[in-house]
């Protein structure tokens, strides 16, 4: 078991090459997670059935994320094209809000924009792209769980269940026999294949969904969404776990393609989810799912530079079929470890609660 002190250089590392949209939203997560776990969807985020208002200068991965967020535009930052990323700052905008309203004001408008002016798929799924209907499956990760949180925060039922239809939709589209979803499907950037890093963001995404349901006052009104995003996590584990195979003990790129290296990034994040899922729906996701997640969790430990924070091997988070293996710090993969990290530890503490 590695030191929080090499996962705090780990997490160093992240916001050192952190330089894109949702890279900006998923180094603000970990930060959060890691740092504030108190304040995270998975401890106590509504307090009196709203969002808390904080001392922005103790809340390390506000004052983080900060900077990055515009307050004069309909997004919350330059998106490069996408409609998805720039939701990945809305929980912050909306924390932020509390204190300074104008960052409140800028993150309703980024949920007013994807849901009223941003293309959508034949089937209502809300593209990720801003010039024309596309789904990736990183959308579930910066979209649904910001329009989760915006739903409680503005005691909007609706929009909640809303939240968690998009994943259905977008499961919909993507998803294959494997349980496994596909990467991209649209007309112009096209990747029909079993990206592990993909399946992670939708994973992930779905279960920050859920424990926005389960920890609002929401929860009885939404246990039929719940038990959808319940199943629909589950489906993706089971398909990871299933092509677990690869020599390296980590989740290959391409899940299903022996030509690929094993990668520290869908491995990461795919793990944290399980440890996630285990303490939000601890009957559906047992110790089958945590034994695994701690495997990985032990191979990708294995790969972490104590020196520099780096893991390695990543996937080159902006080629996906670069096969070349990432060795400088991928922003999203030194996140998700310190995202795993926080799982685990929070699965450990759940633990120790139950035995007390």
């Amino acid at each position: 078991m590695v030191s929080p002190t090499l996962i705090n250089t780990v997490l160093a590392k992240a916001i050192e090459v952190a330089t894109h949209s949702w890279e900006y939203g998923t180094v603000s997560e970990a930060i959060l997670e890691w740092r504030n776990a108190s304040l995270s969807i998975w401890d106590h985020p509504f307090p009196n059935n709203n969002i808390p208002t904080l001392n922005l200068d103790k809340v390390p991965a506000l004052t983080y994320v900060k900077p990055f967020i515009r307050t004069d535009n309909v997004t919350l930052v330059d998106g490069d094209g996408a409609a998805g990323d720039p939701a990945s700052l809305g929980i912050p905008a909306l924390l932020i809000g509390k204190s300074q309203p104008s960052y409140y004001s800028a993150a309703i408008r980024q949920a007013n924009h994807l849901l009223t002016a941003v293309p959508r798929w034949s089937n209502g799924a809300i593209s990720h792209r801003e010039a024309y209907p596309e789904l990736w499956a990183d959308f579930i990760y910066m979209v649904p769980p910001f329009l989760a949180y915006y739903g409680v925060a503005s005691n909007d039922v609706g929009l909640l269940k809303a939240a968690a239809n998009q994943c259905k939709l977008y499961r919909d589209v993507l998803v294959t026999n494997s349980g496994l979803w596909l990467h991209i499907v649209g007309n112009h950037t096209k990747d029909l294949a079993l990206w592990s890093t993909g399946n992670g963001w939708a994973a992930a995404g779905m279960s920050r969904v859920l424990a926005a349901m389960k920890n609002s006052q929401y929860s009885h009104q939404t246990a039929a969404e719940q038990t959808l995003l319940e199943d629909m996590v589950k489906a993706i584990l089971n398909g990871a776990i299933k092509l677990d195979v690869d020599e390296s003990g980590l989740l290959r790129n391409y899940l299903d393609n022996a030509t690929w290296f094993g990668e520290i990034s869908g491995t990461s994040i795919l793990a944290a989810t399980a440890f996630r899922m285990a303490i939000l729906s601890p009957g559906k996701f047992g110790k089958a799912y945590t034994d695994w997640a701690k495997k990985k969790m032990d191979v990708v430990d294995g790969k972490i530079d104590k020196g520099t924070g780096i893991v390695a091997p990543a996937i080159n988070p902006l080629n996906w079929h670069d096969m070349t293996p990432y060795t400088s710090g991928s922003p999203e993969g030194q996140s998700f470890v310190v995202l795993l990290h926080a799982a685990y530890r929070d699965w450990e503490e759940a633990k120790k609660s139950k035995r007390n």
